[in-house]
């Protein structure tokens, strides 16, 4: 499933995908389909360059764990992806950050959720000074 991406978005990408194509170097690709590369070259004493391109707006929360940590430098490889020696039995799914969108929690009784707050029970005292 696409969403739309900004005009704003859509003209960086022109730049970035130039870039990636000239320096880049295809390392995989996620569930989501954001594509992560690494720099063909390496200056000594650097570390490699590593970058995603992002399916749809960029949002750093839309990166699953198995890629986080390669990103960050702190895995050499990235995980296999859905690996059972690293997933536990407790753990969810990774879901991008929702905040600001449709899908975002809105609380019993919200605004936006169209419904009526829980009323006040009888054990509430306002403070007062003495």
């Amino acid at each position: 499933m696409s969403e739309p991406i900004s005009l704003f978005t859509k003209l960086a990408n022109i730049h970035i995908r130039y870039v990636t194509w000239r320096r880049g170097a295809k390392v995989g690709s996620d569930r989501f389909g954001n594509v992560y590369y690494r720099s063909k070259k390496t200056q000594p004493g650097t570390r490699e360059r590593r970058w995603v391109l992002y399916a749809g707006e960029p949002d750093a929360s839309k990166i699953p764990p198995e890629w986080h940590g390669w990103l960050h430098h702190t895995t050499k490889e990235p995980l296999p992806e859905g690996s059972s020696a690293f997933h536990k039995p407790w753990q969810k799914e990774h879901l991008p950050n929702m905040s600001g969108s449709v899908q975002a929690y809105r609380p019993p009784g919200h605004v936006l959720a169209g419904g009526q707050r829980v009323p006040a029970s009888g054990d509430y005292e306002p403070w007062s000074p003495n």
